[in-house]
């Protein structure tokens, strides 16, 4: 679509490389719509560092993350999507075009923008978390999992990936800690799947523990202490914690923008999932109102593609006035 010979030129620059950009990617190449992905991390998001996901449509047995990232990326580049390795740090509104700058400098301008970073993992904020992170702390079993083959782990967190990710833990540690501040929030599906574990006392179910402090030695960790619901601090001793307490959006490029965000720090989008920054559009984890699926976010790369469609052919806004949907 773009006539541009100019390389920093591009009808439409994706930020992130989740399930959200490269589904919106496959959709827009297709139509020959230039499209460039930027991504600081990995391709394929969190999808990508999750063991086996079981509710994507189309696989009966599930279908490992790392798998379903690297189709989607091929398929996407099959189309001639192009991936970039690198960081956009800011986005100006100059008409026409978006000036995004990446962490090296340099310039791109794009007719159209979506962003899909995604979101990333909470930290509990307590001691010694940062200290022994990647020496004893950590955030992605599927990655880190295989190091504490016959070893005691903790586990904090009480929602869906907290259990989730204590199940696949199982196949290396000898023993497992779960602290849970109140209840377990995890769906009765995952319950049930842990509920073996726990019979068998593979893994130790804390209910009421909250977190205070990660102590450990110039080797890694070896304790976690927790508040129990009582006031009294109990030792769990370990040789790793593993937290998933929770996601937060990669929104903080737009704090100096004049793209709305939630209290939060979500995206605010309309019904088109165009932002108050006219031709961006958010799509994904990173977007309020989103429902934190592989699935939707999916679904939502895909209309957000059609909307860039219309955008870029300067249908979508000649006979309406947007009006931006406040979600929570």
């Amino acid at each position: 679509m773009s006539n541009s010979t100019d390389k920093n030129q591009h009808d439409l620059v994706i930020i992130g490389a989740g399930p959200a950009a490269l589904t919106a990617a496959i959709y827009t190449t297709r139509e020959d719509i230039e499209t460039v992905i930027y991504e600081r991390g990995v391709i394929g998001g969190l999808a990508a560092v999750t063991d086996v996901i079981d509710n994507y449509p189309g696989f009966s047995d599930g279908v490992k993350g790392l798998d379903l990232a690297e189709d989607l990326r091929k398929q996407a580049e099959r189309f001639g999507a192009k991936i970039e390795l690198g960081e956009i740090k800011s986005i100006k509104d100059e008409g026409e075009f978006k000036r995004l700058t990446n962490e090296i400098g340099e310039d791109l301008l794009a007719r159209s923008v979506l962003i899909a970073t995604g979101s990333d993992y909470n930290r509990t904020g307590i001691a010694g978390e940062d200290k022994y992170y990647a020496r004893g702390v950590h955030f992605c079993a599927t990655c880190d999992g295989a190091f504490y083959r016959d070893k005691r782990l903790v586990v904090i967190g009480g929602g869906n990936s907290a259990v989730q990710e204590t199940i696949f833990l199982t196949r290396f540690a000898s023993h497992i800690d779960l602290l849970v501040r109140s209840n377990l929030k995890a769906s009765d599906i995952l319950i049930k799947e842990l509920q073996p574990f726990i019979d068998s006392g593979k893994v130790t179910l804390n209910l009421g523990v909250t977190p205070k402090e990660i102590v450990g030695d110039d080797n890694g960790v070896n304790k976690v202490i927790g508040t129990l619901s009582d006031g009294k601090d109990k030792d769990f001793p370990t040789d790793g914690v593993f937290v998933f307490i929770g996601l937060k959006p990669n929104t903080q490029f737009l704090k100096d923008t004049s793209i709305k965000l939630n209290p939060q720090g979500f995206i605010i989008t309309d019904s088109n999932l165009e932002t108050s920054m006219p031709n961006v559009f958010a799509a994904g984890d990173v977007r309020s109102g989103a429902t934190m699926q592989i699935a939707s976010a999916s679904g939502e790369g895909a209309t957000a593609a059609l909307k860039i469609r219309e955008c870029l052919e300067g249908r979508l806004h000649s006979n309406e006035v947007k009006q931006l949907e406040v979600m929570p």
